[in-house]
């Protein structure tokens, strides 16, 4: 239990779901870690459970990610890798989406993690390198009717994941893209609880998979862990599937 002993690690969307269940591993695992969300409620009761610093912030407030991510390298002194777990869902027709819908989904899920990666960089270029873990989706290899902005800021994510690793191999940073299936987060269970019969619904989704039941945050922080392990050294520029069979079924 110490696979990233002596590791200082920022992970954003840590207030719940995804994120939350990944700082509480790495700690676990021995990282030190710095927590982000706009949940300052949250984020306290994830530090209290898990360990960590907890920094407030809102990622679509572009101009405060980057002093976000210098404090969190400070607090840590210094940081060896990111884990990028906020996001948001929505689900719309497009004809029916505004602007401002598609500008948030947008911003969340694909503008945060390039403006916390490339504030990211100066600390861990001086820690040696390290390893960046984006949390994109499932959505962004395989289309889900009524997503558009959804599916296009997750495709974005794979995209991006994959040409910063090309960029950033010189300096002995990894780059890697989780995309998980369904997983019991509060974003997930608001996209099927609010249906006329949730139940039927959650059964149309499920049939949808070759693993017949909802992922577990604790099974995506379990393939992060291995992205920002030694373990995965030679691991870059990957989009690993934890879908149940999603992507294939």
């Amino acid at each position: 239990m110490a696979r990233l002993r002596g590791r200082r690690v920022l992970v954003t969307g840590a207030a719940s779901g995804i994120g939350r269940a990944t700082a509480r591993r790495f700690a676990a695992e021995g990282a030190r870690v710095a927590l982000l969300d706009r949940d300052a409620t949250g984020l306290e009761a994830a530090a209290r459970e898990g360990g960590g610093t907890p920094l407030p912030c809102d990622l679509l407030d572009t101009a405060a990610v980057a002093p976000a991510v210098e404090r969190a390298a400070a607090a840590l002194g210094g940081l060896d890798g990111v884990v990028c777990a906020a996001g948001v869902d929505l689900i719309r027709k497009v004809e029916a989406m505004s602007p401002e819908d598609w500008a948030r989904v947008i911003g969340v899920n694909l503008t945060a993690p390039m403006l916390v990666c490339r504030a990211a960089l100066p600390a861990m270029r001086a820690s040696g390198g390290g390893a960046i873990v984006l949390i994109a989706s499932g959505a962004g290899l395989r289309p889900l009717p009524d997503r558009t902005a959804y599916c296009a800021s997750k495709a974005g994510v794979v995209m991006f994941g994959k040409t910063l690793a090309i960029e950033l191999a010189a300096d002995n940073i990894r780059v890697n893209a989780i995309c998980p299936g369904i997983v019991d987060t509060p974003m997930f269970r608001r996209s099927w609880e609010r249906a006329a019969d949730p139940q039927a619904e959650l059964a149309v989704i499920l049939d949808r998979y070759a693993i017949k039941r909802i992922g577990t945050p604790e099974e995506i922080a379990a393939a992060a862990l291995y992205l920002v392990s030694d373990e995965a050294g030679y691991v870059t520029g990957a989009a690993l599937a934890v879908d149940g069979g999603r992507t294939f079924h």
